[in-house]
């Protein structure tokens, strides 16, 4: 009984730590447990026993009958960390369980314990059957990764200063797709030095990453980083999918939520992260339904969470090198940079635009050292307290401008053109004529970045486009926005029609549709349909995307449905 007490206490004391800790840790009664008795089956486990292991992939989710369960972190470091202690009513899981990624902690049974053990398959189809009790627990599900995120608490350890093109880079590539990490400084950790001290890397080796099981690696590429810590899914069983989208920004994401939840089996791939450029806003006040305004990350990252409630297959960090639309056996293939491939029966070409690279010398020497085409939270810290410069004219560029004039000194917004009212939206243009630190300067263009020994950008130089007038200032962060090229490389040999500046042609603008009912969003190819940034004539708008995301599910059912009608 006393031990019993103390738990409670124990559990108590951790709990506090969490932001909203009953939504995060609910009770379930006994009446909701025997709603998700038929979902699961009962398991046992003896004292000591683990129901789960950081960086192994998560059987699904546990229903707590009798005993505690103690959740604790373990790093690639040695360290273990107590997280929460769960007891009966109390339910085991997080995000990853949706789609069985690996767990996050580590669940061990403290003395005798009997749970409901619900399969990811089955879980997600208990957040669908049960819509009252899938929202409580859809929501502590996201509770509890949005608190191991702010808590550093699982995933890899970043060794390295936090200033170096590497650290960013990864620290970008990981917060983007919602993944846990902390990140130890060599000057200030003693950890970090020790291992510094054992593996001697060199400055392109920062930063050393340290994954769950121990394993170190060299300033990995995303990819790396990404297979090393269980990020990256595949086709399972060389299945057949209804549908592949290429491309996880909100038209992406938007077909994958429609597809799923009407039963089409989806996977979803992307070179980088969910969000696309639309991640990069950082508030977008203009969105139907969002009086208030919401972030880029924060939208996507909801459709991505509702993308795996109906059981699409999200593939991240994973590039599609080609598209064989031959359509042998009846489906397509699509070429993967791991190798592998994927067949599915109709694909959705949803791979947005890039921002282009100006023409300035020496711009390729800067990436990631002082020159970025993303404004979030881990750059914004790079700026606190220094002016900045900005160049672009659109909405992102506005979003990022206010976005950092809340970290900078100042932000210098460098305009090529004339004004903002024909391209940027006026609440926005409203915002930064009534932020005192952001100056703007039209009709300028840079002309020169300067770096130091160690190839960080310190200095750009620029000039009026109406005189010979040339200015400089001592600049260490450089922000890009300056208009988007399509990605449409790995289209190239299938028969799908670009126009001139390399975007999709769909309905009866492509000259090959001429004479034939084809859908608004059908290129070129039966069963390959575009939708969002990338698809020529759309108006490169969130919302729009959406909108065609949404739209082409009816067109996708309409193919799928014909191809499978047997020939008269």
């Amino acid at each position: 009984m006393a031990q019993d007490g103390q738990q409670r206490t124990d559990s108590d004391a951790l709990m506090s730590r969490f932001t909203r800790p009953e939504q995060t840790f609910p009770t379930l009664t006994p009446p909701e447990i025997e709603r998700i008795r038929h979902f699961g089956e009962v398991r046992s486990y003896a004292d000591g026993e683990f129901l789960f292991e950081t960086g192994k992939p998560g059987p699904g989710m546990f229903v707590v009958l009798k005993g505690h369960v103690a959740i604790t972190q373990r790093d690639g470091l040695g360290h273990v960390t107590p997280v929460i202690d769960q007891g009966p009513g109390q339910f085991l899981a997080e995000l990853g369980q949706l789609s069985g990624r690996p767990a996050l902690v580590d669940g061990r049974a403290e003395g005798d314990v009997e749970v409901l053990l619900v399969a990811p398959d089955r879980l997600r189809a208990l957040l669908v059957a049960e819509a009252e009790l899938g929202e409580r627990i859809m929501r502590a599900l996201i509770l509890r990764r949005v608190n191991l995120i702010q808590g550093g608490i699982g995933g890899p350890v970043l060794i390295g200063p936090s200033n170096s093109a590497g650290v960013v880079r990864l620290q970008g590539f990981l917060t983007r797709n919602g993944q846990p990490h902390h990140l130890l400084d060599p000057s200030s950790e003693h950890d970090a030095a020790e291992l510094i001290a054992r593996y001697s890397p060199k400055p392109e080796d920062w930063p050393l990453v340290v994954t769950a099981g121990g394993t170190v690696l060299r300033n990995p590429s995303e990819t790396e980083l990404g297979r090393a810590i269980g990020m990256i899914g595949g086709a399972k069983d060389n299945r057949i999918y209804d549908v592949a989208i290429v491309g996880c920004g909100p038209a992406g994401l938007a077909t994958a939520v429609y597809a799923a939840s009407e039963g089409l089996s989806v996977a979803v791939l992307d070179t980088r992260a969910f969000g696309g450029q639309a991640g990069a806003s950082a508030r977008i006040e203009n969105y139907l339904g969002f009086p208030t305004g919401i972030s880029g990350q924060a939208l996507a990252g909801r459709a991505f969470t509702q993308a795996q409630k109906f059981g699409a297959d999200i593939m991240i960090p994973m590039s599609v090198s080609s598209l064989d639309c031959s359509r042998a056996n009846g489906t397509f293939a699509l070429a993967l940079d791991c190798g592998d491939t994927l067949r599915s029966r109709a694909v959705v070409v949803a791979s947005g635009a890039r921002y282009r690279r100006p023409e300035i010398a020496n711009l390729d020497k800067f990436d990631g050292r002082g020159v970025w085409y993303w404004a979030s939270p881990v750059e914004a810290r790079l700026c606190a307290g220094e002016e900045v410069a900005l160049v672009g004219a659109g909405n992102s560029a506005g979003q990022a401008a206010v976005f950092l004039s809340g970290h900078a000194k100042k932000v210098l917004m460098i305009i090529r053109g004339g004004g903002l009212g024909a391209s940027m939206s006026r609440y926005l243009i409203e915002r930064i004529e009534a932020t005192p630190n952001i100056e703007l300067m039209f009709n300028t263009e840079i002309t020169a970045l300067e770096g130091d020994e160690a190839s960080l950008l310190r200095r750009i130089r620029w000039k009026s486009r109406l005189s010979a007038d040339e200015d400089s200032a001592d600049i260490r962060n450089l922000f890009l926005f300056v208009g988007a090229d399509p990605a449409t490389g790995w289209l190239d040999g299938c028969g799908v029609t670009l126009d001139r500046g390399g975007f999709v042609v769909t309905g009866a603008q492509s000259e090959q549709n001429q004479g034939r009912l084809v859908a608004p969003l059908e290129t070129s190819v039966p069963g390959v349909y575009a939708v969002g940034d990338v698809r020529s004539g759309s108006v490169k708008r969130v919302g729009g995307a959406i909108g065609e995301g949404a739209q082409v599910v009816a067109s996708l059912h309409g193919y799928l449905g014909d191809a499978a009608k047997p020939a008269l």
